[in-house]
């Protein structure tokens, strides 16, 4: 069927698990842990520019997050790793555009980014909007992640990636980052998943 002048443009991406979940009215129905995964595995953080025989996919930034936000704090609950795991799950569909081109789309991005992340997590039982003090640590360890990846993976100098994400905490342990090819970095997202859920 052609697209004509009177139709609408189409609003909803079909998965590999058969749900059509529309981009403008996301329903936690039409959210699967699996499609998730599958995309965020796919998805290149730093818009493939790193280096290693993979790209650095979103679904292993999202696993250091988590393990980063559990270390920055760690009595935090299950719910909160969860929602830490989760923070960048609206990429599945919508892909990783660097914080440069964010900024430069605007307001009305992020509105759409949240309407697709408040889906995903009352489809999983969470707070549709977490804490700000939560959102503040996943933030946190979000910079982390980004200095860390930015200077093993990106080519970023250490004060470069200090300047842009501030730097690590000292006695934070660094990780050693390898990217994994998409299958792996998928079975390590769901079972981080899996045991936090």
């Amino acid at each position: 069927m052609r697209f004509t002048p009177s139709q609408p443009p189409r609003a909803w991406q079909r998965m590999l698990s058969g749900r059509r979940l529309d981009l403008l009215n996301p329903s936690p129905l039409d959210v699967e842990i699996e499609d998730i995964a599958h995309g965020l595995a796919r998805v290149a953080r730093w818009n493939g520019q790193t280096r290693g025989s993979h790209a650095f996919s979103v679904a292993q930034h999202c696993v250091l997050v988590e393990r980063l936000t559990a270390d920055l704090k760690p009595r935090l609950s299950r719910q909160g790793r969860l929602l830490a795991l989760l923070h960048d799950a609206p990429e599945y569909v919508v892909g990783d555009l660097i914080s440069p081109f964010k900024a430069a789309v605007g307001l009305n991005y992020k509105a759409f980014e949240l309407r697709l992340a408040r889906a995903i997590h009352i489809r999983f039982g969470l707070p549709p909007e977490p804490s700000s003090e939560l959102l503040g640590l996943i933030k946190r360890a979000d910079h982390i992640s980004a200095y860390h990846e930015a200077t093993q993976l990106a080519g970023f100098a250490k004060a470069e990636a200090a300047r842009f994400f501030g730097a690590p905490p000292r006695g934070l342990i660094a990780p050693k980052l390898v990217p994994l090819a998409p299958d792996e970095a998928q079975a390590q997202f769901l079972e981080r998943f899996q045991r936090l859920s």
